[in-house]
């Protein structure tokens, strides 16, 4: 629980003239610090290669926070007196002078401030420059006081099985294992959060979440939009590694795993690694019949047409990379056997949404006559991550009139309507999370190459055997045909989210 400041902290940003400090970093920082969440001691210290004055970098994020600040636009004392919090230092990342320069700095603040301060060391760089920083880091003593240092490192971690055990096999090296915080920013969503609170806060629903009482689960993370500007990163990532190997997986622990035996960061990240250790593995035969890929072609969107995946800037025109992925899990244990967890990601699709939902099991006897039954639906739980925020439980209850006719109402729990109170960017949460040295929400290094053994065999069938087929589906649609065959096949269909209220 979150309920007192951080102390002294000295945020290092590596990329700092990038995409990410600008739209996300520095207006979480910002809105932390409206909060009264930020210590009141502390430095936000932005690297990168362009030149810039303390000035200049100032006006640049401050156009950041303008733009996508939760808060809305900066009043000016607010901005005046955070901003003077902020340095830029023009560095080149291979040069050991870069990161004395930095050792000096924090040295002066600590000076100033007359305390001992947090140094938290943010990647947000290229992955190929991971290895390069976080050795730097720690080659010129800037890791040495391990208990007042930690290295956040964005994902892609790794791109493969392989690359994530050498650069955990490097960060174990200079770092301990709480010292390295592997950040998802889907596990900073609010919605993300309260699945952990929903499970094991109400004692009614654990008696339910098992095999006993659910039929299947499924998890979509689907996107209206397609690579846009970023076609040079997905010919190297596609929907596997860029959504399933880790927020798709990420869903899905917390979801099917144990509850913990307590609220523990170690206690936390093992009941889920457990999960994905009993996560059934694929042999070729089961990825033919298990595991769907697509990639959009052109289209129409909301009027408008767009261009399919391989006329997208950066991208080969006889691209093999996947924009979309459906995959039928298994977990092989006490809990959940028997049980399917369906998944599926993919852009350029109909909706932009991501839900989970868990079908429960029919009831045991019809006691109503079939009229009464006409449009008889099973009992679901929903859970909306976006664009809503929302629980909703799906039961049966009478029609309003003479008849006894049955059909399907929604129980919901929305955070707009239930809470007035803002809520909260994901970087916000992980940020803070950060300073405070909170890693429940953040991967373990285990965890991450659990989830890469456990889909290598995929990514490693698709790279041998180009589809022949692509593109199989077209933009706004729900994605390639056989994708509907996966769950039909089990008697089910792919859920999404009502539409202004209606199904």
């Amino acid at each position: 629980m979150k309920t007192i400041k951080a102390q002294p902290t000295v945020f290092i940003i590596y990329g700092a003239t990038g995409d990410l400090c600008w739209r996300k970093l520095v207006p979480a920082l910002y809105n932390l610090y409206l909060d009264d969440w930020m210590p009141e001691k502390f430095a936000v210290i932005g690297t990168g290669r362009t030149a810039f004055t303390n000035e200049a970098f100032r006006l640049k994020l401050l156009d950041g926070v303008n733009q996508f600040s939760r808060s809305g636009k900066a009043a000016d004392d607010k901005w005046a007196d955070f901003s003077s919090h902020i340095f830029y230092d023009s560095a080149d990342l291979n040069d050991h002078e870069t990161y004395s320069g930095f050792c000096n700095h924090i040295a002066e603040l600590e000076k100033e401030w007359n305390a001992k301060a947090y140094v938290i060391h943010y990647l947000a760089v290229a992955p190929s420059l991971f290895p390069v920083i976080a050795s730097n880091i720690a080659k010129n003593k800037l890791a040495e006081q391990r208990e007042h240092t930690r290295i956040v490192i964005e994902k892609p971690f790794g791109h493969d099985l392989e690359s994530a055990k050498a650069l955990n096999q490097l960060l174990n090296e200079n770092y301990k294992e709480e010292q390295i915080y592997r950040i998802d920013h889907y596990l900073g969503k609010e919605t993300v959060q309260n699945i952990l609170a929903f499970r094991f806060a109400n004692a009614i629903l654990e008696p339910l979440w098992n095999r006993n009482y659910i039929q299947h689960v499924q998890i979509s993370v689907t996107e209206q939009l397609g690579v846009e500007s970023r076609g040079g990163y997905y010919e190297s990532s596609g929907a596997m590694r860029d959504m399933i190997q880790n927020h798709i997986l990420q869903l899905l622990c917390l979801v099917a795993m144990e509850p913990p035996n307590n609220f523990n960061a170690a206690e936390v990240h093992s009941r889920k690694v457990d999960v994905l250790h009993a996560m059934r593995r694929f042999s070729s035969d089961e990825i033919r019949k298990a595991v769907v890929r697509g990639q959009y072609g052109k289209g129409w969107i909301e009027g408008k047409e767009v261009s399919g995946y391989r006329e997208e800037k950066g991208v080969n025109p006889q691209s093999n990379t996947e924009t979309f992925a459906a995959i039928k899990f298994f977990i092989d244990n006490w809990r959940w056997q028997g049980v399917p967890f369906y998944v599926r990601t993919g852009k350029r699709l109909h909706q932009s949404a991501s839900i989970i939902s868990i079908q429960f099991k029919d009831q045991p006897h019809f006691v109503f006559p079939p009229e009464a039954i006409d449009s008889w639906q099973q009992n679901r739980l929903i859970i909306s991550i976006q664009p809503e925020m929302s629980i909703r439980l799906q039961v049966q209850g009478k029609r309003p009139g003479l008849d006894m006719l049955l059909n399907t109402v929604d129980m919901i729990f929305d955070y707009k309507t239930t809470y007035s109170s803002y809520t909260p960017e994901a970087y916000e949460t992980l940020l803070l999370d950060t300073m405070q040295g909170d890693q429940t929400l953040f991967m373990r290094g285990d965890q991450v190459e659990a989830a890469w053994e456990l889909l290598m065999p995929i990514i490693s069938t698709w790279e041998n055997k180009p589809s022949v087929n692509f593109p199989n589906y077209s933009a706004d649609s729900w994605g390639p045909e056989l994708a509907e065959a996966l769950i039909a096949a089990d008697g089910f269909h792919w859920i999404s989210l009502p539409v202004n209220g209606k199904k």
